[in-house]
């Protein structure tokens, strides 16, 4: 008699049961990072200063942007992130960013833009709360202190994705949900989702880098935004995002 199908399942399903598993952990629902949750690679945030070169890229050309410098700094229990945007071109710009943070949770409570461009200098200043995201009532001088934005769900600061995306436990088939807000945007705080696609070893300040694989479409069907992060580190060693026009903007780790 010969055995029915089931049998021969039942019979196999110890050798089988592994390779479901795996399955289902790299095809497994997306996470959502909570604000105020522990996120589970924050130690990997080391105090110090990097740079990036932001440039257009297209079939012919290479056009530089700007010198994009970050700096991480901790304070007892908080994280301050500080930026600063050298533009150049036609008209060329400085910005300085400076944003704080809970440290282990990356709960953003204030950020700070100024920007100079054509004599004129510009201030910005938000509060993050749980609910809402407002205008720095005493900061002198800030164009946003009567900003309301309300915020159903607590969203982080987008401004400090590079770094919020480095604390997160990458690895094959992770997918994440996040909240995030750019403050003084026209978009409002949304849930955005980013994947590890897989593994790619691209070329970095000294040589090869084994990276994480990231990618995003910003809630814009169609579009693609990738990310390489050292598997090591997690540090970011560059950004591509194709823009509407077919140009590619390039972020990429100097030093």
């Amino acid at each position: 008699m010969r055995p029915s199908c089931s049998a021969i399942f039942l019979a196999l399903l110890p050798a089988l049961l592994p390779t479901f598993l795996l399955a289902g952990a790299v095809h497994a629902a997306p996470q959502y990072v909570e604000v105020g949750s522990q996120l589970p690679r924050f130690n990997l945030l080391k105090e110090g200063s990097h740079r990036y070169l932001r440039y257009l890229r297209t079939a012919d050309s290479n056009t530089a942007l700007d010198i994009w410098q970050r700096d991480i700094h901790f304070d007892g229990k908080r994280l301050q992130i500080r930026q600063r945007w050298d533009a150049v071109g036609k008209t060329p710009s400085t910005k300085w960013l400076e944003s704080t943070f809970d440290t282990g949770t990356f709960r953003p409570l204030t950020h700070v833009r100024i920007t100079e461009k054509d004599g004129k200098k510009t201030v910005e200043g938000f509060a993050f709360a749980p609910d809402r995201i407002t205008g720095l009532p005493d900061l002198p001088d800030n164009t946003q202190k009567a900003l309301v934005v309300p915020s159903p769900e607590a969203a982080f600061n987008f401004e400090t994705d590079m770094e919020f995306l480095q604390a997160l436990p990458l690895a094959e088939g992770y997918e994440a949900q996040i909240v995030f807000y750019h403050a003084g945007g026209a978009a409002a705080p949304a849930r955005y989702t980013f994947k590890v696609a897989g593994s790619e070893a691209i070329g970095g300040p000294a040589g090869p880098v084994d990276c994480w694989l990231v990618t995003t479409d910003y809630n814009q069907p169609g579009s693609v935004s990738k990310f390489w992060y050292a598997k090591g580190t997690q540090q970011m060693v560059k950004q591509e995002s194709t823009l509407p026009d077919g140009r590619v903007l390039v972020k990429t780790l100097l030093d």
